[in-house]
This record gives structure tokens, C-alpha cells and sequence, in this order.
């Protein structure tokens, strides 16, 4: 399915990315894996016969490194994952995370997406093919309760994918955006090892279905099918959606055992 294929993947080092790693790599792509975590970085390459490269997304010289090493590794880029992301629940109320939290979801969300645009582009457009593929998640079409920087940021990430795709199809340019819900990763204090079941899927459950897209080019990849449904309701009336993610925010914060995101999935 992707055979000869050059991938470069961001948050590599664990979770969906490594994941997609090990599926690209057994689909017969080149991998080059990026993680701000070193050590997992070169465990996930070396998992996969690829190449490994310590990666900042917050720094767009550390994004042009990442790409230019693959290219010399394995030739023109021809699909980037920018997968990298964080999650830091908001302390008390909707606007009480500090400053630099709100700052770190833009740059890491979506600065991110936009330092391997602008260091991809200009090649592909040149070459008349590539596809960029932003994993943003279900809360940039939704909402997360008790992380509006995650949600603020997210929906940012889906409208600049929406963005390149309108600019770039027409240039031979495939543009996926990525939206799942909950999948047992790092991200929500999960391994790759916990038991899922209901609406939590795992790892590479999450990656197959997004591997699937990409190669079907689909623009919006939802490994979660019933988040179209939510997204349906949500654009059709607005209010009565509100009311729903009111009700949602209420039965968690009083049944849930944590009040923890983890088990947010619990009850969606």
C-alpha cells in the first residue's frame, strides 16, 4: 500500500505515532520517526528499520531538520505526519490555564502543522504531488470538556487543514485531517497495553483506520465513525448540542471516580 513510500512522522515515539510507524514500515514505506523523546525516537526507528531524529515541533528549525533528514536518508518527502500533541486539563474554571499553557496547545497544535507546510510546499507543489496529513482530534469538530486550549487549539489545526486543502488539491496535493476520539496513548496516561473496550480504542486499532484513509486520500479521517454523527447534530442544531455536552459535563463530574481525562471515554 505504500511501497517506496517516504513518511515522516512527529510524536513517533509512542502512541498513534508509533504506531503508524510500525504501520507504515510494514506496508513497505521508509519511516523516519521525530519525538522530543530521544530514547523513544531511536526504539520506535529501530522497530521499524528507519531513521530516528530528536525533534521539538515548538521549533521550526527542528521541523526543517526532521525533513531535511529524511530527505537525504530516503530521498523527496512523500507523506508527513504531523502527530505530535499535549493535553493539560484546565485547573478551575474555562480561562484559568496560565498564559504559557495556552501558548504551548498553539504552538504544539498548530504551529506545528504550519512549520511543515511551509517547509514542504514549495517542493511539492513544485513536483505536482505529496500529502499532508494533520492529526488534530474529535474535539477540533466537538469540544473537550475541561481543556478549552486543547479545544481551541484543535479546531485551529482542522480549519488550517481545511485551509490547505482548498489552496493545494488543485496542486496534485493530498490533505488528510485526522479527528479521533479517545485512544489508549500517553496523551491520556494510558500504554499501549491497557485493555480498551466501548468508544477507547487502542493504538493500532486508531492507526489502521487512519492508515486506511490515507491511502483511500480521504481529507477528514475519523477513526471514531460516530463523531460524523455527533458533528451532524452539532451543525443542525446547536443549542440542543450545548445542551448535550452540558448534560455529558455534569454526569462525569459527578459519577466519575477521578474526574481525571482518562476516563472521559467512560462516558461518551
Amino acid at each position: 500500500m505504500f511501497v517506496g513510500k517516504s513518511v515522516v512522522i512527529t510524536g513517533g515515539g509512542s502512541g498513534i505515532g508509533a504506531a503508524l510507524a510500525r504501520g507504515f514500515a510494514a506496508n513497505g514505506a521508509h519511516v523516519c520517526v521525530g519525538d522530543l523523546n530521544e530514547d523513544a525516537a531511536h526504539r520506535i526507528a529501530t522497530d521499524v528499520n528507519g531513521v530516528a531524529v530528536t525533534c521539538d515541533v515548538r521549533c521550526e528549525t527542528d521541523v526543517q531538520n526532521l525533513i531535511e533528514t529524511a530527505q537525504k536518508k530516503f530521498g523527496d518527502v512523500d507523506i508527513f505526519i504531523s502527530n505530535a500533541g499535549l493535553a493539560k486539563p484546565e485547573p478551575a474554571h474555562a480561562a484559568s490555564a496560565a498564559n504559557d499553557v495556552w501558548q504551548l496547545n498553539w504552538e504544539v497544535h498548530v504551529m506545528s502543522h504550519v512549520y511543515a507546510a511551509r517547509a514542504l510546499l514549495p517542493t511539492m507543489i513544485k513536483r505536482g504531488n505529496g500529502h499532508l496529513v494533520n492529526v488534530a482530534s474529535a474535539a477540533g469538530l466537538l469540544n473537550q470538556i475541561g481543556d478549552a486550549a486543547y479545544s481551541a487549539t484543535k479546531h485551529a489545526a482542522v480549519s488550517f487543514a481545511e485551509s490547505l486543502a482548498i489552496s493545494h488539491n488543485d496542486d496534485g496535493i493530498d490533505i488528510s485531517v485526522v479527528c479521533p476520539q479517545y485512544v489508549a496513548t500517553p496523551l491520556i496516561e494510558m500504554s499501549d497495553d491497557t485493555v480498551v473496550s466501548g468508544s477507547l480504542l487502542s493504538a493500532d486499532d486508531a492507526a489502521q483506520q487512519i492508515l486506511n484513509g490515507i491511502a483511500a486520500k480521504d481529507f477528514m479521517i475519523l477513526p471514531h465513525p460516530q463523531v460524523a454523527d455527533y458533528c451532524k447534530i452539532r451543525g443542525s442544531d446547536h443549542a440542543s448540542w450545548l445542551s448535550g455536552m452540558k448534560g455529558l459535563r455534569r454526569k462525569f463530574l459527578r459519577e466519575s471516580e477521578t474526574g481525571e481525562l482518562k476516563d472521559m471515554h467512560n462516558f461518551v
